[in-house]
């Protein structure tokens, strides 16, 4: 559903209570909006303007105070439109830039980028290492390292590179080894790992060969998908390779002060799968996803600001998940000055 506009006043009045609001967790009431903002306007003038604010869904009532609280609607107008532009401080900058520069492996530096991010926005810090399917691979090598044993290392254009063990049922002949590796690298090198897993068996249906290099394409064949499903850098399988900062400054924050909004925050940051859904393909650039536009209910009280980064053909993102009241521009300028920095350090 279209929001419905809003006049010059309105926005003034709503960006007012929304700053507010970030500001003291609080309600705000016409009287402090008339007080601590120069708009030009009365108190009894920006309460009737809240009113009206609240008949068109960007601001609600609680039923215990005089003050308008904002919606999600009211965030998304916020950053959309009445937002203005931040940059990051000196001081942040260099901070940021100390943390990562100490660092030199890709998972190293995005775990110290999300937790340099949750310190500075008090948030909680995410990243997730670029996604491998899209990556090309460069070339493949079997390396024999036991009786039952073949060790493949794929070498990607990204400049990453992957080891995996592949079990065979019994000894190999060098010859029979050498010779798949030689088809697969024909066949294979210059696609993506995602196209190797859907293409590989019409790839290599007509390889022909001994009895033993037909039986070891075969078990290439059976297990593609898992042989070319290689996780991203720092990838932790269990956690889904999310990388989280703390969630101790989070924890702080008014909106989870009862057990039960703790409770939620705690679920959320144990259900990494839930995270890596919310993380996957977001935009290039800034993206900012509020409350109810999350498409699972469990991240409905929560704000995620994230901006990609790019690792030669490869991207993943960095950001920071809090309650819907966060200081706005603060974040995103934050948020988008380290994705820089990282996309800088990773090339």
């Amino acid at each position: 559903m279209t929001a419905p506009t809003l006049n010059e006043r309105e926005r003034d009045v709503l960006g007012a209570v929304i700053e507010t609001y970030v500001q003291t967790a609080e309600p705000a009431a016409s009287r402090t909006i008339a007080k601590r903002f120069g708009l030009g306007l009365s108190a009894a003038t920006i309460r009737n303007t809240m009113s009206d604010l609240e008949e068109k869904g960007y601001l609600y009532h609680p039923h215990t105070s005089a003050g308008r609280i904002p919606t999600d609607r009211a965030y998304r107008a916020y950053v959309d439109s009445l937002m203005h532009p931040n940059t990051v401080s000196l001081e942040h900058a260099h901070r940021i830039r100390a943390q990562l520069t100490e660092r030199t492996a890709v998972d190293e530096i995005l775990a110290r980028a999300a937790q340099v991010l949750g310190v500075l926005t008090q948030e909680l810090g995410v990243a997730v290492g670029p996604s491998l399917d899209a990556a090309l691979l460069e070339r493949l090598d079997l390396i024999q390292v036991s009786s039952d044993r073949l060790l493949l290392v794929l070498a990607l254009r990204s400049g990453a590179v992957r080891t995996i063990f592949v079990e065979v049922p019994s000894q190999m002949a060098a010859e029979a080894v050498t010779q798949v590796a030689q088809v697969l690298n024909e066949r294979l090198a210059g696609l993506t790992l995602k196209e190797i897993r859907a293409t590989l068996a019409q790839r290599v249906r007509d390889a022909g060969g001994t009895p033993q290099s037909t039986e070891l394409m075969n078990i290439f064949i059976q297990e593609a998908e898992d042989l070319f499903d290689v996780p991203a850098a720092g990838a932790d399988p269990l956690a889904e390779g999310v990388l989280l900062s703390g969630a101790q400054l989070l924890a702080g924050q008014p909106e989870f002060a009862t057990a039960e909004r703790l409770q939620g925050l705690i679920e959320v940051t144990e259900r990494r799968d839930l995270l890596r859904r919310a993380l996957a393909q977001r935009p290039a650039g800034i993206s900012i996803t509020i409350g109810s536009e999350h498409h699972d209910p469990k991240l409905s009280s929560f704000t995620l600001v994230t901006s990609s980064y790019r690792l030669g053909t490869l991207a993943g993102v960095i950001g920071v998940l809090g309650p819907t009241r966060m200081p706005y521009d603060k974040v995103v300028a934050l948020v988008d000055h380290t994705s820089r920095l990282v996309e800088e350090l990773l090339q």
